[in-house]
């Protein structure tokens, strides 16, 4: 139809202006490629990888535009004719691997450890520059420690957990509070060791072979497990699009995936003793919990089970936060003009605790308050939950 309705929920062209980045111009700039009236050059490029994959505009469009599979099919048609960018194919290799991934925890944690990265920090050895902003995303790294891999033969509930790449990494914390609040409910949650990235990456670059090896490896891993469930939505909304990817075998598999939030609703999360808590929670919502999973109260009904807490909207229209996956390092400038939306609503609504479902935009969350000398911890509702167990 390319009737421009959902022009005004567009978080780039709200920033720019510019048809070519929105939904419409982004979509004739893939017409274009596909029927080679418009040639693969950089400034085609720019558009199309400017986008943040975020679907806000699905969630308004009258037609039911599948735009999230068009701008992942329209970056495979640009992958056609050139490499991908140097630091999107470095992440790729590094972080959904699980070797070099926990090869390079080591020196993370030491380097954190040891005092170097305070020391760097405080004296803004870095400069301002884009390593300085590069370190500043480094979240607190523990080393892998051992999650149980079998469930309990006493519970009554048996789940399986998926970790995700950059969740075993950089978000282990979330992982450990999912399995005691499973355990104080008495549902047994398996860890199976086989799985891998969930394949965002690779799908959201084009490399469409790269995402399909993903997901059929994590159909193996999980092929046992009645319920799968994600911690962070981003993985979450790429597993529910299994079938895109493997037909018959991902439709078998997406329709076990559950947003975690959703699933403690849902089995018993009312009756877990919390302990109260007066305190401000500002709530982030994750554009992939609200356009692709449909899943954007869920959060906020898990918060309402903590006695006394205050819960206020980050953003009262739930704006992308430019995090993205790795659109955060890829595109740095609109990732962080996003992100001041976010900061100063943090200055404004003074909470003692963000909240948000997704470890990619707690991390650019975490990185963007610390620049910004706000002390407000980031959590997952699932910690904040955890934490308040009686």
């Amino acid at each position: 139809m390319k009737c421009g309705l959902c022009l005004p929920y567009c978080p780039t062209y709200r920033q720019t202006g510019h048809e070519g980045d929105s939904p419409r111009g982004r979509i004739a700039l893939m017409q274009g490629l596909a029927t080679g009236l418009i040639p693969a050059s950089p400034g085609t490029a720019a558009h199309l990888d400017g986008c943040l994959s975020c679907r806000a505009c699905e969630s308004v469009c009258p037609a039911h535009v599948p735009y999230g599979h068009l701008i992942d099919a329209g970056r495979a048609l640009l992958r056609q004719h050139r490499k991908p960018p140097a630091l999107q194919a470095l992440l790729r290799d590094v972080l959904t691997r699980r070797w070099p991934r926990r090869i390079l925890a080591l020196p993370l944690w030491l380097y954190q450890r040891s005092g170097l990265q305070f020391l760097l920090r405080k004296g803004r050895l870095l400069g301002r520059g884009r390593l300085a902003r590069l370190e500043s995303l480094l979240p607190r790294i523990d080393l892998p420690l051992p999650l149980p891999l079998q469930a309990k033969d006493n519970h009554r509930t048996k789940v399986a957990l998926f970790t995700g790449c950059v969740g075993e990494l950089a978000d282990r914390r979330t992982l450990g509070d999912t399995l005691r609040v499973l355990d104080r409910l008495g549902i047994a949650a398996t860890v199976p060791h086989a799985q891998g990235c969930c394949g965002a990456l690779h799908q959201h670059a084009g490399d469409v072979a790269g995402a399909q090896r993903l997901a059929r490896q994590n159909q193996a891993a999980f092929q046992n497990a009645d319920t799968i469930l994600s911690c962070a939505s981003g993985c979450g909304a790429t597993l529910l699009e299994y079938p895109a990817l493997t037909g018959n075998e991902g439709s078998a598999f997406s329709s076990r995936v559950q947003d975690v939030a959703a699933f403690l609703l849902a089995n018993g999360a009312g009756a877990l003793p919390l302990k109260p808590l007066k305190a401000r929670v500002a709530l982030h919502t994750p554009c992939t919990q609200k356009h692709a999973m449909k899943q954007a109260r869920a959060t906020r009904q898990l918060l309402e089970k903590i006695p006394d807490l205050e819960i206020v909207s980050l953003d009262s229209q739930d704006r992308c936060c430019g995090a993205a996956g790795s659109y955060l390092l890829t595109q740095p400038a609109m990732a962080d003009a996003l992100l001041a939306h976010k900061l100063d609503a943090a200055r404004r609504l003074a909470p003692d605790y963000i909240v948000g479902g997704n470890v990619g935009c707690t991390l650019h969350l975490q990185a963007g308050l610390r620049r910004a000398g706000l002390n407000v911890p980031v959590l997952h509702p699932v910690s904040l939950l955890a934490q308040q167990l009686g």
